[in-house]
């Protein structure tokens, strides 16, 4: 339980240092930076391998990478739904 706490709190963190490299909000608050932590912790660790200082069970760089990849891609798509709905 004690893990699976620290893993969402990681994963937070994570999703918010995306999110301000960005420049761009997350959708959904603090679920939503969760989400692209750990999501981005996932594509990140796939793409880029374990490497570097691991909290949480995961690879604190790549995860970071992976998120700002995420984040960035997310507000691109919301952005242009926005778009298409005022047109």
């Amino acid at each position: 339980m004690l893990h699976l706490i620290w893993v969402l709190i990681v994963g937070a963190v994570i999703g918010v240092i995306g999110q301000l490299i960005v420049g761009r909000d997350m959708p959904g608050g603090w679920i939503g930076n969760i989400i692209a932590g750990l999501v981005g912790a996932w594509v990140g660790s796939s793409l880029l391998g374990n490497w570097g200082p691991v909290i949480g069970g995961m690879a604190i760089l790549p995860s970071i990478i992976g998120a700002v990849v995420l984040v960035f891609v997310v507000s691109l798509v919301i952005g242009a739904m926005g778009k298409s709905r005022r047109s």
